[in-house]
């Protein structure tokens, strides 16, 4: 007997980058992916660490974005929860070049095999400081392909005066 599975519809990029998506959604090789989306937990962390960020853009010569489509590959479109620029970096509507800082809050639904795609991703893609931050703790790793190091409540960028010290956020 032959059993029948399930396939996903395969979606063009221009069709996704044309598309508004509430909430908006991943693109990976063709296939629409939802994102998880945290409870109030991720959210507060997650506009905390923009905040601390935004306070700091003028200082630092850089730029926060929240929840911005980058396309990481010709076909994937990723959205890291926070992403930090440099200020000379060109505004894009999509973004085609690496943030400095990719941050990434984890949510209850997170598993490991689907970070480590995005975390891969993003690597790909150029992100040259990859932080994930769990709201729990807060508690902080720092991500290499393949690695990834307990960050301590402060992350760094070396050779800048760019940090994040999550023991000073107001959670």
């Amino acid at each position: 007997m032959k059993v029948a599975m399930a396939t996903t519809p395969l979606v063009a990029i221009e069709d996704y980058l044309a598309t508004n998506y509430e909430p908006d959604c991943e693109y990976v090789d063709g296939v629409i992916e939802e994102r998880n989306l945290g409870e109030c937990d991720h959210a507060r962390l997650q506009t905390m660490i923009a905040v601390w960020f935004a306070n700091h853009e003028r200082d630092w010569n850089i730029r926060v974005i929240v929840e911005q489509r980058m396309r990481a590959r010709q076909t994937r479109v990723r959205i890291p929860d926070v992403a930090v620029f440099r200020q000379e970096q060109p505004i894009e509507q999509v973004f085609t070049h690496p943030p400095l800082i990719g941050v990434e809050v984890l949510s209850p639904c997170d598993t490991l095999r689907k970070l480590e795609d995005r975390i891969n991703d993003f690597l790909d893609f150029g992100v040259e400081h990859i932080w994930i931050v769990d709201p729990q703790g807060p508690k902080a790793w720092i991500a290499t392909r393949g690695h990834f190091a307990e960050g301590g409540p402060r992350l760094e960028v070396p050779g800048t005066p760019i940090y994040l010290n999550l023991s000073e956020l107001k959670l």
